[in-house]
């Protein structure tokens, strides 16, 4: 949708709600206080409000959604919507403030909050058939200021953040998670990598991987307990395709965007919030071709 579709589509405030309570109730009001669907109607002073006639309470059509505790106009929070999906790569704080006409805080409150919808799909055992597994780390260079002068070594042994992802070769859908240190000050373990692999992935599933010795669980019966079938391409030795299309080059790709987004757009994100950030990719991924209504349809506004 280009930024002329978006101005005739929602011309003012009010064709935003509507276009809202289609898509949210399929235009029939329902009173969350006594369940009637008659008598409900909006209130002439507040767009955002609802009257019951049969209980006499008010309610908000936007709880429970990103939009609830807002008071900055639904117009904005849409078109921040649009230019969030329209970017590639993401889109800034400032430049939000920037392109709205809000405060800092308020573009930064509107983007995380996109994010937090963004990561409600429900990906439990939804990968099938064949699919690329494989880790990236996520972490600046070294700062002087923070007293670190030796570089940040490369790939596994890193004091980067780990992450993980799984990608499905039929549908192109990639799932990602940080993989945080466990108990005893971990990362990537085997029974780490199964619990990822398990949380997506059907029993019997091909599993493309590379040579790390993390994946070495699926060789094993005992620990391989959903039956995986992994075929490993070995990058020690600069293989990177066995041919017939086994290789990691997919989950890798995605890589890329997730690396180039951070660094290009966000440039700094704390590892507190990078779950967010990583879900906002995968979002991007897995509806990428998917028109700006069925994206909201898929998440945007539960909250």
């Amino acid at each position: 949708m280009t930024f002329f579709d978006f101005m005739i589509k929602f011309p003012t405030e009010k064709a935003v709600i509507k276009y809202f309570l289609k898509i949210r109730y399929n235009d029939v009001l329902i009173c969350p206080h006594c369940g009637s669907k008659v008598r409900v109607q909006h209130r002439n002073d507040n767009l955002k409000l609802c009257n019951c006639h049969n209980c006499n309470n008010t309610f908000s059509p936007f709880k429970n959604t990103i939009f609830e505790k807002s008071s900055t106009d639904l117009r904005k929070w849409f078109y921040a919507i649009h230019l969030f999906l329209n970017s590639k790569k993401g889109i800034s704080g400032l430049q939000l403030q920037r392109e709205i006409g809000v405060t800092y805080k308020t573009a930064w409150r509107m983007l995380k909050q996109i994010r937090s919808a963004m990561g409600n799909t429900d990906m439990s055992k939804a990968f099938e058939a064949m699919v690329e597994i494989d880790e990236t780390y996520i972490g600046g260079k070294p700062r002087k200021m923070n007293g670190e002068t030796e570089p940040s070594k490369r790939g596994r042994g890193t004091k980067k953040t780990p992450v993980v992802g799984v990608k499905e070769r039929s549908s192109s859908h990639v799932f990602a998670k940080v993989a945080l240190p466990n108990e005893e000050g971990k990362k990537l373990t085997g029974k780490q990598l199964f619990n990822i692999l398990d949380s997506v992935c059907k029993k019997d599933a091909t599993v493309l991987t590379d040579d790390f010795r993390g994946y070495n669980f699926m060789n094993h019966k005992n620990t391989n307990k959903n039956n995986y079938y992994r075929i490993s391409v070995n990058h020690l030795e600069s293989i990177y395709s066995l041919g017939n299309g086994l290789h990691t080059n997919g989950i890798e790709s995605f890589w890329a965007l997730l690396k180039r987004g951070i660094l290009g757009i966000y440039h700094h994100v704390s590892v507190d919030y990078l779950q967010e950030y990583v879900n906002e990719f995968c979002f991007r991924q897995n509806n990428g071709t998917s028109s700006f209504d069925v994206l909201l349809k898929q998440g945007i506004f539960a909250a």
